[in-house]
């Protein structure tokens, strides 16, 4: 018999996360999703880093904290410092990205400088419920390096940065994680994201983009 004939479980299993792929009737599974913290220098300065001494590092967020298909993530709990980050999202198949979707990175900034400031994870700072609203998946190459990445909330810009402005590219960033975990079909990265971070609050409309790619808008829900 199959693991699969075998297997009864006490309760059912969570439906597997997934991204709309576009012009596709597929989903693409989504297995984990890693990110990448402080891969635009002027980030990681507005972050109080400095890029010529510090590498590009990693930090993950459970495939659950995904918000697609045009829903609106709920503002978290036991925050007053809700903040976005705009990032291109790389997708991984059986035989490396296969595509590429708009992200962004919610953080709960205030519980993540506690962590900083007492040495802890940042896990309830980045990997919480609703954490990781993203768009559609689109097939095929990298966009081009020139590509504008900009975020705007409620109509005013915020972030804006171009994607060759990363310190590590996707390829870099694909074989560094590759050090770390074996990377397999399925997992997202988010690679990092522009500077301009900042605040939002309960209703705030956002739009973010990257030129040729699906873009991702939602609004902030109380």
């Amino acid at each position: 018999m199959t693991q699969s004939a075998q297997t009864s479980w006490l309760f059912p299993p969570a439906p597997t996360p997934s991204l709309a792929v576009l012009n596709r009737t597929e989903r693409f599974p989504v297995r984990r999703i890693l990110c990448v913290g402080q891969n635009y220098a002027a980030h990681a300065r507005e972050m109080g880093s400095d890029p010529t001494r510090q590498r590009p590092f990693f930090f993950a967020k459970p495939a659950d904290a995904l918000v697609t298909d045009g829903a609106d993530p709920a503002y978290p709990g036991e925050t007053a410092n809700l903040h976005h980050e705009v990032e291109l999202v790389a997708a991984l198949g059986p035989d490396g990205v296969v595509g590429w979707a708009v992200g962004c990175d919610l953080t709960r900034r205030d519980i993540q400088a506690a962590a900083k400031e007492k040495g802890r994870p940042w896990d309830a700072a980045k990997g919480f419920d609703q954490s990781a609203p993203c768009g559609v998946l689109t097939l095929g190459a990298l966009p081009d390096p020139d590509a504008v990445i900009r975020l705007s909330v409620n109509g005013v810009v915020k972030q804006e940065g171009r994607l060759g402005d990363m310190i590590l590219d996707p390829e870099a960033i694909v074989a560094e994680a590759n050090k770390l975990w074996a990377m397999r079909a399925g997992d997202l990265i988010f690679t990092g994201t522009p500077e301009g971070v900042g605040p939002l609050v309960r209703g705030d409309r956002v739009e973010a983009t990257i030129e040729g790619l699906e873009p991702l808008t939602f609004t902030v829900a109380p």
